[in-house]
């Protein structure tokens, strides 16, 4: 088993059938320019509408030049936690990491321990991936009444960066409409993975936040 360690986390609170994301694009210092980087996580429900999809973006802008060359990093653990009883305490977890050009999915399942450090639950993989290729068809693998998803996508938060400064320093009071896209043009890896709702909880709300952890 593999100890993995904390390095960034986002979180929000998901209602079933409403769509959450929450975005956070190379900010926190310890994961600055790093390959654990988390830019997005979304939750929302399936075209399936029994099932929920679970969705972390990392790497964020990478320009298409380099896109083809980007790689997730085998020794970064994605981690989904799902707190089904409102105590802020992920009683279930889905984890993803990548290995030999395909991403290996464990869960959802009880994890070890919780908290800043996890073990890769290897008794309970779910399937796996091959990681798409940039410029090729997406690879979606189906398992378990799952579906996996991992590869290059474009970056899909929108943000005006140079009018966010203007109204900062006090130069405008409000967004353009429309605005400018400060990551058009700009790439993330995604790992992706839907899963029915009755695999995770059936009070019809849930907690949910995704972390990456790099081995120790």
């Amino acid at each position: 088993m593999k100890n993995m360690k904390i390095y960034l986390g986002i979180g929000v609170a998901v209602v079933a059938g409403f769509f959450l994301v929450a975005a956070d694009h190379i900010d926190a210092p310890a994961v600055s320019g790093g390959t654990s980087d988390i830019t997005d996580f979304y939750a929302f429900q399936g075209q399936d509408t029994d099932n929920l999809v679970f969705v972390a973006n990392v790497q964020g802008l990478i320009s298409p030049a380099n896109t083809g060359s980007a790689a997730f990093d085998e020794n970064v653990l994605i981690e989904f936690n799902i707190d089904t009883n409102d105590d802020k305490i992920e009683d279930l977890v889905i984890q993803a990491i990548p290995r030999d050009g395909k991403m290996y999915f464990f869960g959802p399942t009880a994890p070890s321990v919780t908290g800043l450090n996890s073990s890769i639950l290897t008794g309970n993989a779910s399937g796996s991936v091959d990681i798409s290729t940039y410029g090729q068809s997406a690879v979606i693998k189906e398992a378990n009444q799952m579906k996996f998803f991992a590869g290059p996508r474009d970056d899909p938060f929108f943000m005006d960066f140079a009018r966010y400064g203007d109204i900062i320093a006090g130069n405008e009071t409000a967004f353009a409409n429309p605005g400018s896209d400060t990551f058009a043009g700009t790439n993330v890896l995604s790992v992706v993975v839907e899963v029915p709702k009755n695999l995770v909880g059936s009070s019809g709300t849930i907690n949910t936040w995704v972390e990456s952890k790099r081995k120790q």
